[in-house]
């Protein structure tokens, strides 16, 4: 195969979002508020529970009465944002004003960190002329954040699944991706996390690696290693 263009989850695979207890962190030091170190850790075991940091942990379980709002969130940033603030409600947190807090936090560029190999594969292949896309089920612009971290130039499209009321695996989402990157399916490569979700882009005939949703400082090589460019060792 030649490989003329590589699509790219987001979540997991190209950036990870900070921990929970550093995104719990972040924000009672942000609104002037302080806890003790009994009721943060509760807080935060609470918050992780419910999978309400997206990106983070999957929720232990979802109520029946969020079950649709959990399934279709990345298709609107509305359904996004409510779901995960209802999960987040189901905490109970010393301020009210957290809940929105919390979600806003984790659409900043600094909740969000790169893995370490992501710019030497994202430049590798831009510089070898292979088209780069980024295909991510998601409730708001992620553009920003690979502005912040210098990535923006590496790649050629954003394909986000708010912005069309698609989600993954649904293959219209990677047709679209491809004919953004004028690159016929056979010829492309996904690169995912989830298996079902980033799986259905085989659907086009694409070819689909997969990384492991490891912390950062866990996965050094992920993303060299699928080797998708000759000159990335």
């Amino acid at each position: 195969m030649q490989i003329k263009g590589v699509l790219f989850d987001f979540s997991g695979t190209l950036f990870r979002i900070e921990p929970v207890r550093s995104w719990l962190r972040a924000v009672l030091t942000g609104r002037g508020i302080t806890v003790d170190e009994s009721a943060f850790e509760r807080y935060a075991g609470e918050l992780e529970a419910a999978g309400a940091l997206p990106g983070g942990p999957a929720p232990r379980h979802v109520p029946a009465a969020l079950a649709t709002a959990w399934a279709t969130r990345d298709e609107s940033a509305r359904a996004h944002r409510e779901a995960y603030t209802a999960l987040a409600r189901q905490v109970a947190l010393p301020d009210p004003g957290l809940y929105d807090a919390l979600y806003e936090r984790h659409r900043m560029p600094a909740a969000w960190q790169p893995y370490p190999d992501t710019a030497e594969v994202l430049g590798a292949l831009h510089g070898s002329g292979v088209r780069v896309g980024v295909v991510s089920n998601i409730g708001w612009d992620l553009r920003p954040v690979f502005r912040a971290h210098g990535l923006d130039g590496l790649v050629d499209a954003y394909v986000l699944s708010y912005e069309h009321g698609i989600q993954k695996p649904d293959s219209r989402i990677f047709h679209i991706a491809c004919t953004s990157l004028g690159v016929d399916p056979t010829d492309v490569v996904m690169v995912g996390d989830e298996r079902e979700a980033d799986g259905g882009a085989a659907a086009l005939g694409c070819d689909v690696r997969f990384v492991r949703h490891l912390p950062v400082s866990e996965r050094p090589d992920g993303l060299r290693t699928l080797e998708l460019v000759p000159d990335v060792p």
